[in-house]
């Protein structure tokens, strides 16, 4: 069975059902802790009464620096709402680490921004090298990551879509929220992660539901693109890609032929001005709560609730 893990300004924890056990290591990172698996176990052992959950300020488990990898267009459900045919060619971007942000934290809307969208994804935290050319095999998968988190790709829609530009509209503050727990796996576990599903609202309306059984490119696979051209080192964080849901979707056909006809100023002027009519972008004052679990509880990656403010 997987370990939760929570992190708070005053150190780490294993939670254990709705109290949680401080964890005796010195581990100040992610990649310390995940060296420290003996201290988690102990603390899961020690009958200690604990603290309740609820009383503790969870900060995000994935600490930083670290290297923050995502997959695009990984699910067959937004592969659809995106408006793209046949097959899917695999493609990874980079986020600032520097847009971590705790799972209770608001996300914050730039002040240039008016379409915020919402992409939930399961974060696989390495636990242990990723070398450039290692080839991952199902069966490996333990050797390489040892958890997994909720994680939100929030995304800042004019400046990916005009700017063709992925790591800015991506990578302000407050734009990956991840947690609250860390789920440390056992590699019995790894079986069961098609099992996981994943949900996403925003202020109560269901918005995102699917299991990774609608994932194009698996973990294994992943891992194996990647390395191909990147390391990745213990505590880095891979997003595998949204569902279906997000607030943004193709064009009807008709209106994508027409604006192919446009010079480019002129079709992002229309098609921000139809989006304007879209109730789905967030906006602030709403607020994000995102799951993933397996149905039978045996991995549960907690609640994530993150209002959405205004920058300052």
């Amino acid at each position: 069975m997987s370990t939760n893990v929570l992190r708070t300004a005053d150190g780490w924890w294993v939670v254990l059902g709705d109290r949680a056990v401080p964890v005796g290591t010195k581990a100040a990172t992610t990649a310390e802790l995940l060296a420290d698996r003996d201290a988690v176990r102990e603390a899961t052992l020690s009958g200690e009464a604990g603290t309740p959950v609820a009383d503790l300020a969870a900060l995000s488990p994935v600490t930083t620096p670290c290297r923050v990898v995502a997959q695009m267009v990984n699910y067959r459900s937004h592969a659809r709402d995106s408006g793209f045919k046949g097959d899917i060619p695999p493609a990874f971007f980079r986020k600032a680490s520097g847009s971590v942000s705790g799972p209770g934290d608001a996300v914050v809307r730039p002040s240039h921004v008016k379409f915020l969208d919402y992409e939930i994804e399961l974060g696989l935290v390495m636990g242990a090298p990723l070398p450039v050319g290692t080839v991952v095999e199902e069966r490996d998968l333990p050797s390489y990551v040892a958890g997994l988190v909720i994680t939100n790709d929030v995304s800042a829609r004019e400046v990916q879509l005009t700017k063709t530009q992925f790591y800015e509209s991506k990578s302000y503050p407050t734009f990956t929220p991840t947690g609250p727990y860390l789920s440390l796996l056992e590699p019995e576990d790894f079986a069961h992660l098609l099992d996981l599903r994943l949900k996403l609202s925003v202020n109560g309306e269901l918005r995102q539901d699917r299991t990774l059984a609608d994932m194009i490119v698996r973990p294994a696979q992943a891992l194996t693109l990647l390395a191909r051209f990147q390391t990745l080192d213990a505590g880095d964080l891979l997003l595998t890609g949204t569902p279906g849901g997000t607030a943004l979707k193709a064009p009807p056909k008709a209106v994508e032929k027409i604006g192919a006809l446009l010079p480019p100023a002129v079709k992002w002027k229309a098609f921000f001005k139809s989006q304007a009519k879209n109730p789905h972008y967030l906006s602030p004052g709403d607020v994000i709560t995102a799951t993933i679990a397996t149905p039978d509880g045996r991995i549960d990656l907690g609640e994530q609730r993150t209002p959405v403010a205004a920058a300052n």
